[in-house]
């Protein structure tokens, strides 16, 4: 029997390249691929690249570089781009690198196996010439789910009928009423790629928002929204996997049931999520704070199991920036939905992304941001330095800060944050928080590192996390949810030390 084919599949860029990763690994695991970790141990490597910024896409080239390099003297064959940036350049990434094997678009993820094989036997699979893929669905949201069935929604994980691999046609049998339709079974087409306790879900791809400084949209797609059927499914499926935090990802997750006829679907959907059995916490990210209804921040603040945790995306907080930006709000109309959440659940974690150095931004613009991120005590906060994007409308804007200017401002707000943030750490100490154990820690003796996990106001990798003290000389274990209270900080991570009885061996 001939060995199987393998594939290695390296994600880089956002938590939504991560489902589009396992969407791709449960499409080639049910084809006979073998899938293994690393690069240099496959036939091919799979680079799921991010378009976002431009040291996203150096990042992306690198790897693409990198996994190029092991055709020299390991088991390599093939070098495939997938992913945003490939979906968005495609030929002209192909063009610029002939390193890269093969440059497969959204459109090709269905036909994954085969696009590797015809690569892998020499054979050439011609990259696309990138379109616009918000001329793909109708304008009107509602017209929208069933033209979108013939459109690529990478990561929505649930092949139609006629593509389910037979060893998937059988659903999982808690699967809710409504996820199986009646040409079929429909289960997850998805296969893990770690044994993280988190993952995330996709709640729906594309966005209708037009910031003038981004290009997702032209690459993503109008806003389509995954049916809660699908999600509450998946979710299921996840939760049977071990998983006990799920992170709700898209482009817009308030914008959520729109063109399924309920712009309030998601506030139905969470209790219905937080209920699955085996799941501890679900957390909503990508927030528009110009759509935040009070009916929601209800939910995220009240429901037993979902994390009153904030990701809004305020950009700027001075009005005329966000203007420039096509965006909307102010520093006192921020704090004031600020100020709403805290009213009804003071411990909870907000987290934001800022640019600095946007076109026509003047320095009293930047005391302004500089206003909102004093008086808002974020828990986590990211700040980008502005870079003209391919085929933006800011692009072409004449008021252009200098790049030194940028990088000015860019040093000193992403001081200021730093220190904001580690200050808002500091107001935690005494608080008891709920931590989901990640790293069972390592070591012996004083120098043994303890167990690491993350409260409710840390999304993982970008939020800080909690190391934990107290839990004895048999460690915890990954997965479990554990009662601690803060007693210091490092920057913005906590250590914490674990309530009576919530040891490994109180446990057992």
């Amino acid at each position: 029997m001939p060995e199987p084919r393998t594939v290695a599949l390296v994600t880089l860029g956002c938590a939504r390249n991560e489902v589009d990763s396992e969407e791709l690994a449960g499409r080639l695991a049910a084809d006979g691929w073998a899938l293994v970790e690393e690069a240099a141990d496959a036939d091919v490597a799979v680079v799921n690249t991010c378009g976002f910024v431009e040291a996203a896409k150096k990042d992306s080239v690198d790897a693409l570089l990198e996994a190029n390099d092991l055709k020299d003297h390991g088991r390599t064959q093939a070098v495939v781009a997938v992913g945003c940036m490939a979906e968005r350049y495609g030929k002209e990434l192909a063009d610029a690198l002939p390193e890269a094997d093969g440059v497969l678009g959204f459109d090709d993820y269905s036909h994954i196996s085969d696009r590797l094989q015809t690569i892998l036997a020499g054979g050439v699979h011609a990259p696309h010439t990138p379109r616009d893929r918000r001329k793909l669905l109708p304008v009107s949201p509602a017209a929208r789910q069933e033209a979108g069935a013939g459109v690529a929604l990478p990561g929505h994980g649930t092949a139609a009928p006629e593509e389910t691999p037979e060893e998937a046609r059988e659903a999982p049998a808690d699967l809710p009423a409504g996820v199986a339709p009646a040409s079929g079974p429909r289960a997850p087409l998805r296969r893990r790629t770690g044994s993280s306790p988190v993952a995330s879900v996709k709640l729906a791809s594309g966005c209708d928002r037009r910031c003038t400084f981004c290009a997702i949209p032209s690459f993503r797609g109008s806003f389509i929204s995954r049916r809660p059927s699908d999600v509450l499914g998946e979710t299921r499926w996840l939760a049977q996997q071990g998983v006990r935090e799920v992170m709700l990802v898209s482009e817009n997750n308030t914008s959520y049931g729109k063109d399924l006829g309920d712009v309030r679907l998601l506030e139905t959907l969470l209790p219905e999520l937080a209920a699955v059995d085996g799941m501890e916490r679900v957390r909503v990210s990508y927030l528009q704070p110009a759509e935040m209804r009070p009916g929601l921040i209800d939910v995220l603040t009240g429901t037993d199991g979902v994390a009153p945790y904030f990701d809004l995306s305020f950009q700027h907080s001075a009005p005329g920036v966000l203007r420039a930006m096509r965006r909307f709000g102010d520093t006192d109309s921020f704090l004031a939905l600020l100020e709403s959440i805290r009213e009804k659940a003071p411990e909870a974690g907000v987290r934001s992304n800022f640019i600095v150095g946007f076109p026509g931004e003047t320095e009293a613009d930047v005391a302004e941001l500089e206003r909102f991120l004093s008086a808002a005590r974020l828990d986590a906060v990211g700040v980008f330095g502005y870079s003209d994007e391919d085929g933006t409308e800011a692009a072409t804007y004449t008021e252009k800060n200098a790049p030194e200017e940028v990088a000015e401002r860019l040093e000193r707000v992403s001081r200021l944050a730093e220190e904001l943030t580690a200050q808002r750490a500091e107001e935690r100490v005494g608080e008891t928080v709920r931590v989901l154990v990640e790293s069972a820690g390592a070591g012996a003796g004083p120098e043994a590192e303890g167990p690491l996990g993350r409260g409710a106001h840390q999304a993982p990798e970008t939020d800080g996390q909690v190391l934990l003290t107290g839990a004895g000389p048999r460690g915890l274990t990954v997965g479990r949810m554990v009662e601690a209270r803060v007693v210091a900080t490092e920057g913005v991570d906590l250590v914490a030390e674990l309530l009576p009885g919530e040891s490994e061996e109180a446990g057992r």
